[in-house]
């Protein structure tokens, strides 16, 4: 299958329209229409809908879109993991991470790696679970690094944890709570708990401890940003618990407080996952070593 029909094809699907498509592929518009007839001809299906002068993709065009991603990505990484044998200040590092991973943990890592790799382009794409998920099966992305909290199938993926992370109970430093030097459950049950929305993995993982310890909040606020949530407690709507790794800045400024609960530690696993079947690139196997050696706070 000719690879320039697939990324013709590729192309049209996102701007479903001739002119345009040729307008990115820099060729004429007949050209690109060629291509596609000469696709569908091979595959024996048609891929869009002509409707007028409007352009649809077919339900066989929806299904075939994914499997074009992955052979072109595909493609792109192996000439890109060939390269990188011979040479590895060329190439890119592309990863996904979930919110607190990108944000938090992983920023003093990239900063070694790329002293070491500077000529390496590093391409780290934050968004969430499920979309990291897809963005792994399409190879957009050679791996990923998130909660273990996160449902995979592990015999398809390969995870493997390297950090413990530990969720703690954050407040404003003028809630009552702030000057005790540890609380209960039962001390939170009036309380307006912040929280991230249903879809979250965090969030079904604090409601499944909840149940554990027969706690169930009485109050919700979702909000969908752990900055968002932070920025929620300091502005007193609520209390939250959130990553430890995640509150030093504002622990150390005074903006927030963190208070223990008594007999119960919300603890977590950060994992990166990647295809079984996967060969991951050169640059990516020198960035992997980075991760598991990284070292747990000193109450693991």
């Amino acid at each position: 299958m000719n690879v320039n029909k697939l990324e013709t094809f590729i192309i049209l699907s996102e701007c479903l329209n001739f002119t345009e498509a040729a307008e990115q592929l820099y060729c004429s518009q007949p050209s690109v229409s060629m291509q596609i007839q000469s696709l569908e001809a091979e595959l024996g299906v048609l891929l869009f809908d002509r409707i007028g002068k409007r352009l649809y993709l077919t339900q066989q065009g929806e299904h075939f879109k994914p499997y074009a991603e992955q052979m072109i990505n595909l493609l792109h990484l192996a000439k890109n993991h060939i390269r990188q044998l011979e040479d590895l200040s060329y190439g890119k590092l592309s990863f996904g991470a979930s919110n607190f991973v990108g944000v938090y943990l992983l920023p003093s890592l990239l900063r070694e790696y790329s002293v070491k790799f500077p000529n390496i382009k590093i391409n780290m794409n934050i968004t969430s679970s499920s979309q990291l998920v897809h963005m792994l099966d399409s190879n957009k992305v050679e791996f990923l690094i998130l909660s273990d909290r996160v449902r995979i199938d592990e015999t398809r993926y390969q995870r493997t944890t390297f950090y413990k992370d530990e969720l703690v109970l954050i407040v404003n430093p003028s809630h009552h709570l702030a000057q005790m030097q540890h609380c209960t459950v039962e001390d939170l049950v009036n309380e307006t708990l912040i929280i991230k929305p249903e879809q979250s993995a965090t969030r079904t993982y604090l409601e499944d401890q909840f149940k554990e310890y027969g706690f169930i909040p009485s109050k919700y606020m979702e909000i969908s940003n752990l900055e968002g949530i932070k920025q929620g407690v300091i502005h007193e709507l609520g209390v939250a618990i959130v990553s430890s790794f995640a509150i030093q800045q504002e622990l150390n400024h005074g903006l927030l407080v963190k208070v223990p609960i008594q007999g119960i530690q919300f603890l977590r696993g950060i994992s990166y996952v990647y295809l079984r079947n996967k060969i991951l690139s050169p640059a990516a196997k020198q960035f992997i070593p980075l991760l598991d050696q990284q070292k747990n706070p000193p109450h693991f």
